[in-house]
């Protein structure tokens, strides 16, 4: 009869009431649980329960886990109630109270799926953009003695519920802009329309009224993390304001700071303010040392001092301060508040996502204590192996002055670079068209498995796929003539049209050389023995990156979807919206290249080089003090990111025998007759070649880089008198200049 109970139970549980998936992820933020945590405690992969929150593809708990995260999520329930629904339409109208003394309220309000913000180009964003401006939005109230307004051109939504996620002590957002309108009103402008008016007279004064009560920040991204600190950006009106210069002069360009002796300078130190080792540039920190879990730091942001690169950045500096405060912050809503250029924000992400300590369990006495933080890069550095470290790194400062390392003494994982003469038939065909992988590296790193600590050489090792590390193996056996392309499907290729996937330049290596854990893989996959002679492996490792590509996909694609291009979209309709989708809001344009860029740059700072400052080859730099200064998680990405591409490419040869002319990094030109890839991706019914390229805008899926025509291919080609020209590099707009001389 037990057993029978037992039975229903089981019945009874796998059917528990579960809250909508928006409600179980603001109920896992407001306690500060991060997926791994709430994973761990399940006992499921930590991708089951980003599925159970995703509102695109959402997947509902089975059998235990239902029970499980149902009693979990009803537990925090009590803790943190939703907030009462209310419904304005229905609501009388009522005489408009009194302003408090010093606020100005909105002149007009609307929905919020219609909210509105002033813009260069355009004065309303698009439907598409809505989103983006909805999610950002605040209500204007009043902070401490000074006083909240909005311009009475920028429409404003309903007040947002304190309960949806964002803190109290947060509710202005995550930054503001500083700007000194005509009447000299200095005035602070925030996310979502916001516009506070700011009291300070000075700098000092300026950086207390941010921290005590300007209400800016954003609540940490994992448990045991910071706060983000509250981020101010200057306009050259406020730089005036505060005594400081409008530009640099070319010495403090050079410097990346303003003098120490300069009054500004002077002010904050007689306020008991300090600046951070990088002093008072561009992206300066000021701070005073922290007391308790209190933190006292304020980022200042000049754009006009080249804090935004506008490789990046676009025109983001040029805009007007509710715009810049629009793309900035619907960047850190999405991604995080900026901590100095893109590649450290994506450096600071992953740090952010995995703090590298957390606080203990009670001791005896109950007090807590500081520990590794598990599944972290931890606190202190590792050496990287010496096949890892980057010419002039101090574990090489006994090799000759001028000594040049080979294949057979350095890692050398990077993006494929490579191209080839078209054959004859290429020739009769009329256009090149180039395809390109979305956030390419992102996807790389995508559930890969990386070392977390430091690397244990091993002698004649036997190759193990799932063990992260660096190989010394010879690959130069392996024909792609001959290559398996499935369980156990064999096929005959065109060697000499495709790219070698072991080395950056296609070339076919010619002996032993060092290699990434994914390099060596893929010649397993091919069909092919290796025998590695030595390798530097990393016993404790884990997916590190995960939750910094899914931070990062996840504000891709929403920002995408803002400018109308979805995810699941049909390959023509994909083709279709891609097409001028960034002149539709060319704000959140700027958005999509920002969130590119950290990514690339996120993962190049995990190899950071010397950046001056007296360095000397064999003498340390100032990176390689820092727990994220990895060679090997870098070029671990990197490996995978080109075999993942070269996979694609082998299959699409073997389905279709057609193959590239050229590859770049993420981009692979084809010659084609018509200028759409539809012209020879080889779709069926709407559905991809399986394992090849497929259309869409997730990461790792391709949309269309640019048509050119055959004879621009062998003109260009030949005014450099290269018959092996990367016509990648050109492939988007056709623009090639004598000053590229063929490079």
């Amino acid at each position: 009869m037990s057993e029978l109970f037992d039975a229903v139970d089981a019945l009874v549980a796998s059917r528990s009431p579960l809250p909508p998936v928006e409600e179980r992820k603001r109920l896992r933020v407001a306690h500060g649980l991060t997926l791994d945590e709430v994973a761990t405690a399940l006992k499921v992969r930590r991708a089951t329960v980003s599925g159970w929150e995703s509102v695109r593809k959402p997947t509902e708990p089975r059998g235990p886990e239902r029970e499980a995260y149902a009693r979990l999520l009803n537990k925090l329930a009590e803790l943190y109630p939703a907030p009462p629904a209310t419904n304005e339409a229905a609501a009388p109208t009522a005489p408009a109270a009194p302003s408090p003394a010093g606020t100005h309220p909105p002149t007009t309000a609307q929905a919020p799926d219609a909210v509105a913000l002033t813009a260069t180009e355009n004065t309303q964003p698009p439907p598409a953009a809505a989103g983006a401006v909805a999610e950002a939005a605040r209500p204007a109230r009043t902070t401490g003695p000074s006083s909240s307004r909005r311009p009475a051109a920028t429409k404003t939504a309903p007040p947002a519920s304190p309960a949806g996620g964002i803190e109290a002590r947060f509710e202005n957002g995550p930054l503001a802009v500083i700007d000194v309108d005509a009447a000299g009103k200095t005035l602070a402008y925030c996310t979502g329309g916001l516009v506070l008016d700011v009291p300070a007279k000075s700098l000092p004064a300026l950086v207390d009224w941010t921290l005590k009560e300007a209400r800016l920040g954003q609540p940490r991204l994992s448990g045991p993390g910071k706060d983000a600190d509250p981020l101010l950006v200057l306009t050259e009106a406020a730089l005036e304001r505060y005594g400081l210069p409008a530009t640099l002069t070319e010495e403090e360009r050079l410097a990346g700071r303003i003098p120490e002796g300069h009054k500004a300078v002077k002010q904050l130190a007689r306020a008991d303010w300090k600046l951070t080792k990088r002093g008072f540039g561009p992206w300066a920190r000021i701070y005073r040392p922290a007391q308790g879990s209190d933190r006292n730091c304020v980022q200042l942001c000049i754009p006009s001092w080249h804090a935004l690169d506008s490789r990046h950045w676009g025109r983001a500096a040029q805009l007007p301060p509710a715009d810049l405060a629009r793309v900035l912050g619907t960047y850190a809503s999405r991604v995080m508040t900026p901590r100095g250029s893109t590649a450290v924000t994506g450096l600071e992400l992953m740090t952010a996502l995995h703090p590298p300590t957390r606080a203990s369990e009670p001791d005896a006495t109950g007090k807590r204590h500081s520990e590794h933080n598990p599944g972290s890069l931890g606190r202190d550095p590792v050496d990287c192996a010496p096949c890892e470290a980057p010419d002039g790194h101090p574990l090489l400062a006994d090799l000759p002055r001028f000594h040049v390392r080979g294949p057979g003494e350095k890692l050398f994982e990077e993006a494929c670079d490579w191209a080839r003469p078209m054959t004859d038939a290429e020739c009769t065909l009329r256009h090149l068209v180039g395809i390109d992988v979305n956030m390419a590296f992102a996807a790389g790193a995508n559930g890969l498995v990386v070392g977390l600590g430091a690397p244990t050489h091993v002698k004649a090792p036997v190759f193990d796929a799932k063990l992260p590390g660096s190989w010394l193996v010879d690959l130069s056996h392996v024909d792609l003539a001959r290559v398996r392309v499935g369980k156990d499907k064999w096929v005959n290729l065109d060697a000499s049209l495709l790219p070698s996937p072991f080395t950056p330049n296609g070339e076919r290596p010619e002996g032993p050389a060092w290699y990434a854990t994914p390099t060596v893989a893929y010649a397993q996959e091919l069909g092919y023995e290796v025998r590695p002679l030595e390798a530097y492996v990393r016993y404790d490792n884990g997916r590190y990156l995960d939750g910094w590509y899914n931070r990062l996909r996840d504000a891709y694609l929403d920002t995408m979807a803002d400018l109308g291009v979805h995810a699941d979209m049909e390959p023509a309709a994909f083709l279709t919206a891609m097409d001028g989708c960034k002149e539709r809001d060319r704000q959140l344009a700027i958005v999509v290249s920002a969130i590119k860029a950290t990514v690339k740059g996120g993962l190049g700072k995990l190899r950071e080089r010397p950046r001056g400052e007296g360095w000397r080859p064999g003498q340390p730099w100032r990176a390689l003090s820092r727990p994220t200064w990895r060679p090997d998680i870098r070029a671990a990405v990197i490996s995978r990111t080109r075999i993942n591409l070269h996979r694609k490419i082998v299959k699409h040869a073997a389905f279709t025998g057609q193959y590239p002319v050229a590859v770049l990094s993420d981009c692979v030109v084809y010659a084609a007759e018509g200028t759409s890839p539809l012209d020879f991706l080889p779709y069926r019914d709407g559905k991809p070649l399986p394992g090849g390229f497929k259309l869409g805008v997730n990461p790792g899926l391709v949309k269309h880089e640019g048509t050119q025509t055959v004879l621009w291919g062998e003109e260009v080609r030949e005014r450099f008198d290269a018959p092996e020209l990367n016509l990648a590099r050109y492939i988007k707009d056709g623009t090639v200049t004598d000053a590229d001389n063929g490079e």
